[in-house]
């Protein structure tokens, strides 16, 4: 038998627990794309449901918004909170129908077009690799940290350009004020982080 040296034994004892984990880590391919694909789909869910929601919101938030312009001039001053609080009925009464619905449908929907793309433009071996991303615990922390990240780059970006902003805030507000016929009126301070 050969002596090496101990580093030498070590390294290599290190490299091949380390593959063995790494092996270990890594589930067993599935046998074709379809299934990769049906992985992919499941890890997506969240986003396909939250790109649902959104999309069933935003007519509701449209309508709000208007509502909002036209209360004021449409309904008497006595009548407007009971008005008001009925169209918030009305649009909860909405969501709570259609955004169930809508996401349910992307849900379904998801595997003949996302999936079809996906099935398309990527090989089984492209398929694996996305999965075994998304399936890292790596990317979960990284994920974890996102909200942080922003929140971090929000307060310094908001701290580092204040001076500069704030004062072209004002002069806008001042010139959309002017064009609207009426006063100026001083801006408001920019939007906080979330947070704080």
């Amino acid at each position: 038998m050969l002596k090496k040296p101990l580093h030498t034994l070590t390294l290599t004892l290190a490299l091949l627990i380390a593959a063995t984990g790494a092996s270990a880590q890594t589930p067993a391919a599935p046998a074709t794309k379809k299934e990769l694909v049906a992985r992919l789909l499941k890890l997506q869910q969240p986003g396909i449901e939250a790109l649902a929601r959104a999309m069933a919101e935003q007519p509701a938030a449209q309508l709000l918004d208007r509502a909002d312009v036209i209360l004021p001039n449409a309904v008497s001053a006595d009548r407007r909170e009971t008005v008001a609080k009925e169209i918030q009925a009305d649009t909860a009464k909405y969501l709570n129908e259609t955004v169930p619905l809508v996401t349910t449908r992307a849900v379904k929907l998801a595997p003949t077009t996302v999936g079809s793309l996906l099935e398309e433009k990527f090989s089984e071996a492209e398929l694996l690799q996305i999965v075994t991303l998304l399936e890292s615990p790596v990317y979960a922390k990284y994920m974890q940290l996102t909200g942080s990240m922003q929140k971090a780059l929000q307060e310094k970006l908001l701290a580092d350009t204040r001076g500069t902003v704030e004062p072209k805030v004002k002069q806008l507000e001042q010139s959309i004020s002017k064009r609207l016929g009426g006063p100026a009126t001083p801006a408001s301070a920019p939007a906080k982080p979330a947070g704080k």
